[in-house]
C-alpha cells in the first residue's frame, strides 16, 4: 500500500479522532481497566500516544539512557509518570490537542505514528468490548509497517510459517496454513496481540490452540 506523506498524516489525524471518540464514551473507571498491552492500563496507553505524538528528542534520549536502552521500558516509564495525578478529562484534552500534529520521534516515520495509534486504539477498545473500526487503506499501511519493522514486533519470526490473508482487502503475505480475517484483526495479531475472535482458517486455529484463544478453523 502506497500513500503520500500528506495522506498518511491525514490518516493519522483521523485515527486519533477515532481514538478520542472511543475515549469520550468511557466512564472514568474504564481508564483504569487493563488494556491489551500486558501491565498497561488504558490511561497509560493514552499517555503513550500523547507522548509519541509530540516528542521531545532530548527528553527521549535522556529517558532512553535511564531505561538502559530498552524501548519497552522507556515507553512504560514515561507513560506511567505522565498519568500520575492526571484525570481522564486531562488526558482526553491532551489527545484532542494531538490531532493536527505532524511530528514523530527521531528514527521513526509518519507510518509508525499511524500504526501506533491504530494498534493502541485496538488495545483500548477490544478488552472493553467496544467496536474498533480500522479504515482499510490505513490498516494495510500499518500492517505492512508492522511486518517490515521486524525488530519491534518480530512478526516474521512469530508468523513466518503462516499465510496471512485479509478478507476485506486484496492483501496477503507469507506461506503455510492460512490465517484469514479483516485487516484490523491481522494488524492486532501481527503486532503481538493474541486476539483471535475475528480470525479463521487452519493457521488461526493452530495459533489459537497454542495460545489458548478461540479462532475458528473454517
Amino acid at each position: 500500500m502506497t500513500m503520500t506523506p500528506d495522506e498518511i498524516w491525514t490518516a493519522v489525524s483521523a485515527a486519533r479522532t477515532g481514538m478520542i471518540d472511543l475515549l469520550d464514551d468511557l466512564a472514568d473507571a474504564d481508564w483504569d481497566q487493563p488494556s491489551l498491552c500486558a501491565g498497561w492500563r488504558i490511561r497509560e496507553v493514552v499517555a503513550h500516544v500523547v507522548i509519541s505524538s509530540d516528542p521531545n528528542t532530548l527528553r527521549l534520549l535522556a529517558e532512553l539512557a535511564k531505561a538502559r536502552g530498552s524501548i519497552a521500558r522507556l515507553n512504560f516509564d514515561m507513560a506511567l509518570r505522565h498519568t500520575d495525578g492526571a484525570t481522564p478529562a486531562q488526558l482526553l484534552a491532551e489527545m484532542r490537542a494531538c490531532v493536527p500534529l505532524r511530528k514523530t520521534p527521531l528514527g521513526t516515520t509518519p507510518a509508525d505514528r499511524l500504526m501506533d495509534v491504530l494498534v493502541h486504539t485496538g488495545d483500548i477498545a477490544i478488552p472493553l468490548g467496544r467496536r474498533c473500526e480500522i479504515p482499510t487503506a490505513a490498516g494495510i499501511l500499518a500492517l505492512e509497517r508492522v511486518w517490515d519493522t521486524n525488530w519491534l514486533f518480530h512478526a516474521k519470526q512469530r508468523l513466518g510459517g503462516f499465510r496471512l490473508v485479509a478478507t476485506d482487502a486484496d492483501w496477503a503475505v507469507g506461506s503455510g496454513p492460512r490465517v484469514e480475517g479483516p485487516v484490523g484483526a491481522l494488524l492486532m495479531l501481527a503486532s503481538g496481540r493474541e486476539v483471535f475472535a475475528e480470525l479463521t482458517g487452519d493457521g488461526a486455529a493452530q495459533l489459537s490452540s497454542a495460545r489458548g484463544g478461540h479462532a475458528r478453523p473454517v
